[in-house]
């Protein structure tokens, strides 16, 4: 009987199939081109491979192809009822509720998977990462979760797999042990450097770390090594633009934009290109550089397309800071309601409207306000998901409301808290300033 790539059973008689998997299955966890045709292969030489269905509806999930995978994983469950193991079944489940939108459901379903096959590892995979399921679940402590989801599996992994090194270590430098953290991804690094994820969890730990050269120069040497075509090329330059921004190298970050992250140049998931985008741009005008319209008119017509209902916390809030930018807050005004009145939980109908109203209040010029409304909400923010460094610009809108509000005081405390967390030459030179 054939193996998958961390020695759990295949319910393949094909040896073609199998390798195909594995070799498919590996690419995903590096988010490297070339799944899709590896799980074609393997499909090709199996048609009733249950978990080559399973896995390709997974990268249509990732390739933003949403009917696609719906029917690949539809395909998956009915050949898995029929000749798939306990293990594959429960496998192929938890994609099929991620994927018809039962997020918590799926979050609970992986959690109970993991703990009978803990070496699954793309079930594993789904509640880790910034954009994973206890991310957007809406909790408050979705860092601590992953650090302890990873700490309770630990003991299954050796220490030269690459993939949850890569994972434990970026659980632990977005949740504060950022030296332990970055240790491990660069382990993972040297391990296989052929691998997005770990240069992503890198530049990451970089970030909270404060190391904002070391990030410039890991993604100046190993990006062009990486196919533009990559779902994380895009996202990779956004974090060199964000180092150069924060040494106030506004011409350098913008020619990274729009050279590597705006719309129409990304081949990167449209979460990627929206919340990347609307950020950047929201930080060029935060740090006084002034973002170009056309910038903000290009995301604005691309997030209309890619999103045009509200429902998703952490997109939500990217396109609350576009509409605050671009109309003058009628669409904001829309959007809030629908938020309000929905039932999508505590970061839908109670954090992304204060956020969204604390930008049009920004926008405005109306910086008291801005910090009446954002002040009260800076402790949840966690809850629409990302990363620290994705959320970062809420908190830099509030540190820059307070600046300009004369609230000297509050600023230098949080500014104070900042520096102490991670260093920043922009907060060094803001702190000066007060």
């Amino acid at each position: 009987m054939p193996f998958d790539t961390h020695d759990l059973p295949l319910s393949t008689h094909s040896a073609e199939a199998a390798e195909r998997y594995r070799n498919g299955v590996r690419l995903i966890l590096a988010a490297w081109p070339g799944a899709d045709v590896e799980l074609d292969l393997a499909i090709a030489a199996d048609p009733d491979f249950a978990l080559a269905h399973a896995a390709r509806a997974r990268v249509h999930a990732l390739s933003a192809q949403p009917r696609q995978a719906h029917e690949r994983v539809a395909a998956a469950r009915s050949l898995a009822a029929r000749n798939g193991s306990e293990r594959e079944q429960s496998h192929i489940e938890v994609l099929h509720l991620a994927f018809s939108g039962r997020s918590a459901e799926a979050l609970d379903a992986a959690l109970a998977h993991a703990d009978r096959w803990p070496r699954d590892v793309l079930v594993l995979a789904m509640p880790l990462g910034a954009f994973g399921l206890f991310a957007f679940s809406g909790m408050t402590d979705h860092d601590q979760a992953r650090v302890d989801l990873c700490a309770r599996h630990a003991g299954h992994f050796a220490a030269d797999d690459w993939w949850f090194q890569t994972s434990h270590g970026w659980a632990l430098a977005e949740n504060g042990e950022v030296a332990r953290g970055r240790a491990m991804i660069e382990r993972a690094f040297d391990l296989h450097r052929a691998n997005a994820n770990t240069v992503h969890a890198l530049a990451h730990a970089m970030f909270e770390g404060g190391a904002g050269g070391d990030a410039e120069a890991l993604i100046t040497e190993w990006l062009p090594t990486y196919d533009r075509a990559g779902v994380l090329h895009g996202h990779l330059a956004w974090h060199a633009a964000l180092v150069a921004l924060e040494r106030g190298d506004a011409p350098t970050a913008l020619g990274i934009y729009e050279s590597q992250v705006r719309p129409g140049v990304s081949q990167g998931l449209p979460i990627n290109i929206v919340s990347d985008a609307a950020s950047f741009l929201w930080r060029l005008d935060l740090y006084g550089h002034g973002a170009p319209q056309a910038g903000w008119d290009q995301i604005a017509r691309y997030a209309r397309e890619a999103y045009p209902r509200p429902g998703h916390a952490f997109v939500d809030t990217h396109l609350a800071l576009i509409e605050a930018a671009t109309d003058g807050g009628k669409a904001l005004d829309r959007r809030i309601a629908s938020l309000e009145a929905g039932q999508g939980g505590v970061a839908l109908a109670e954090v992304v409207p204060a956020i969204g109203r604390a930008a049009r209040a920004f926008a405005q010029a109306d910086y008291d306000a801005c910090v009446r409304t954002l002040e009260p909400m800076a402790d949840a923010v966690v809850r629409i998901g990302g990363s620290g460094a994705q959320r970062e610009v809420i908190e830099d809108t509030l540190l820059v409301a307070l600046m300009r509000a004369g609230a000297t005081d509050k600023a230098q405390a949080l500014l104070e808290r900042r520096l102490h967390r991670r260093p920043s030459p922009r907060d060094a030179a803001w702190l000066t300033a007060l």
